[in-house]
C-alpha cells in the first residue's frame, strides 16, 4: 500500500481516482475502482445538455456500493445547474469540476457534505480553484486523451506543487495526463503529487462503457497516432472554450481537416448530423476514438480492479527500490 494525504483524506487505499469521461465512467466503471482501493467517479459529463448520454441518476445509483464521487463539464453544467442538485442528493464524497469556473457551484457542493475537486489545464487557473475552496486540485496534463489543454505533466506537477505549498498547503494536488501504470503513478508521486487521476487505461477496461470497436482500434497503435485539435468540436458544433483541445486517434476526419482549423470553425455545426449518424454506426473514420498519448502502452482490456490494484503495486515496487527496478508493463 502507498500511504498518502488523498488515501488518508478520503479513506482509500490508493492513490488512484477513475477520471469522470464522458459517455465512459459509468457507475459499473466507478464502483470496480472503488471497490478495488481508489475512488471511483461517475462521469455527469455534460450534464445532459448533449443528448445521448448515459442516465446519471441510474448510473450514481450503481456507483452506490461504495465509495464515489461525480464529475460534470463545467460549463455545460452552468447550462443545466439543476442536474447538480439532483447529484448531490446520492450523497458523492466528491465532486469533480473541469473546464470553467467552479465558483458558482462550490456552496452548494460543500453545504451537502461533498469535497470539492478541480481540474485545471494552467497555472491561472489554480487561484480559481483556491478561491473556491477546492479540496484538490488536478493538474491535467496535454498528454491527456479528450479535452485539455497545452501544459506536459512532467513540469505542470513540480511547479503546482510549489505554488500550492506557498499558497494553499493543505490543498491536494493530484497528477492527470500520461498515467497509465506503475510507472507513471510513482512519478507523480515523486514530482509531489499526493495521487492520480486515471482515464485512458481505464478507458480500456472491461468496466467502461468504450466501445469494443473504439479500444479494438486503439490496441496496437502508438501515441504517435493520436492528435490534438478543436477541428472536430467545431466541425460536430460543440461550443467547447478556444482554449481547449481535443485528443483522440487520428482519422479520416482528421486526414482533411487537421490543418484548416479557421475553416472547421466558420463551417461551425455543419457535420453535425453527419457525426451523430456516424455514432451510432461506430464510423470510426468521423467519430473520435478518444484516448490520450498512452494509448501505446495499452495491450488488452482487463477489469478495472486488476489495472488498480496492479498498478498500486507496481508503484509500491518502483518507490521502495528507488526506481531502478526494471519494469516490464502488466496489466
Amino acid at each position: 500500500m502507498i500511504s498518502t494525504r488523498l488515501t488518508e483524506r478520503f479513506g482509500i487505499r490508493h492513490p488512484i481516482v477513475c477520471a469522470p469521461m464522458a459517455y465512459v465512467t459509468g457507475g459499473a466503471l466507478a464502483a470496480a475502482v472503488s471497490h478495488a482501493g481508489g475512488l471511483g467517479v461517475v462521469g455527469g459529463s455534460y450534464a445532459g445538455t448533449l443528448g445521448g448520454e448515459p442516465d446519471l441518476e441510474t448510473e450514481l445509483a450503481r456507483a452506490k456500493s461504495g465509495k464515489f464521487g461525480v464529475g460534470f463539464i463545467t460549463w455545460a453544467l452552468e447550462r443545466a445547474p439543476k442536474v447538480l442538485t439532483k447529484a448531490l442528493k446520492h450523497s458523492p464524497v466528491c465532486v469533480f469540476l473541469s473546464f470553467g469556473d467552479p465558483g458558482p457551484f462550490a456552496a452548494e457542493v460543500r453545504d451537502a457534505g461533498a469535497a470539492l475537486i478541480c481540474q485545471v489545464q494552467f497555472m491561472a487557473h489554480i487561484d480559481m480553484a483556491l478561491k473556491a475552496g477546492a479540496a484538490a486540485v488536478v493538474v491535467q496534463g496535454t498528454e491527456a486523451g479528450g479535452h485539455g489543454a497545452s501544459r506536459s505533466t512532467f513540469p505542470f506537477v513540480p511547479e503546482a506543487a510549489d505554488y500550492l505549498e506557498q499558497h494553499s498547503p493543505e490543498t491536494l494536488l493530484l497528477a492527470a495526463g500520461g498515467i497509465v501504470d506503475g510507472r507513471g503513478l510513482a512519478a507523480a508521486l515523486m514530482l509531489g503529487a499526493d495521487g492520480v487521476v486515471v482515464g485512458t487505461r481505464l478507458w480500456a477496461s472491461a468496466d467502461a462503457f468504450t466501445p469494443k470497436a473504439h479500444t479494438d482500434k486503439a490496441i496496437g497503435v502508438t501515441g504517435d497516432s493520436t492528435i490534438r485539435t478543436k477541428v472536430l468540436d467545431a466541425l460536430r458544433g460543440v461550443p467547447w472554450p478556444r482554449e481547449y483541445s481535443f485528443r483522440f486517434l487520428k482519422n479520416k476526419l482528421t486526414d482533411g481537416w487537421a490543418d484548416r482549423e479557421g475553416e472547421a470553425f466558420r463551417a461551425f455545426g455543419t457535420l453535425s448530423a453527419k457525426y451523430a449518424q456516424a455514432r451510432v454506426q461506430n464510423g470510426l473514420d468521423t467519430v473520435a476514438v478518444v484516448c490520450g498519448e498512452t494509448v501505446g502502452l495499452l495491450k488488452d482490456r482487463p477489469s478495472a480492479e486488476s489495472i488498480v490494484k496492479s498498478m498500486a503495486a507496481q508503484a509500491a515496487g518502483l518507490l521502495r527500490r528507488g526506481g531502478k527496478l526494471k519494469f516490464t508493463s502488466q496489466s
